[in-house]
């Protein structure tokens, strides 16, 4: 019995893009419409755009941009960044690929809007900043804002509720 042969499926090759566009195509990602940027996504990487925020695919596609007009990292540097995996992880990249906490990375905002009012929390790294004030929770600043029990991470959106699920 003889199997038949089937094509291998096509590689995808990014275009080349010269350095002259760089700066006007990053400029006009902050205008572009939103399908118009998933589809420079496809056009840039050959996959399906990711489901996440605008924002997210304005920076990867403004990476990716410059990626193809100046090149990528060095092979030493990603030489380098492999072995200090290596040393973190003991070779085990599933480990590589787990986060030691599920809080987001210091910096990020995070907003909510509760009944018409607009609420702002820093993630710190040694927990969160509201209105000013260190908390370790967001429990605690949801059960401030709402002065009710609260799963923080479900008000702020990081999780689907239990009603939504």
């Amino acid at each position: 019995m003889t199997r038949k042969k089937t094509a291998a499926a096509p590689t995808f090759v990014a275009p080349s893009i010269p350095a002259a566009d760089v700066l006007g195509r990053l400029a006009a990602l902050k205008t572009t419409a939103t399908p118009e940027l998933k589809q420079q996504w496809r056009a840039l990487f050959g996959t399906e755009p990711p489901p996440y925020n605008r924002r997210f695919l304005e920076s990867r596609l403004a990476y990716r941009i410059q990626e193809l007009a100046y090149g990528g990292l060095k092979p030493e540097t990603i030489e380098r960044l492999e072995a200090l995996g290596r040393q973190f992880d003991g070779g085990k990249v599933t480990v590589r690929r787990m986060r030691g906490d599920d809080r987001p990375i210091a910096g990020t905002q995070l907003i909510r809007e509760y009944q018409g009012v607009e609420y702002v929390v820093t993630v710190t790294r040694a927990g969160y900043e509201y209105q000013g004030r260190p908390y370790q929770s967001l429990s605690a600043i949801a059960r401030a804002i709402t002065g009710t029990r609260w799963n923080g991470r479900a008000f702020f959106g990081l999780r689907p509720s239990r009603s939504a699920a």
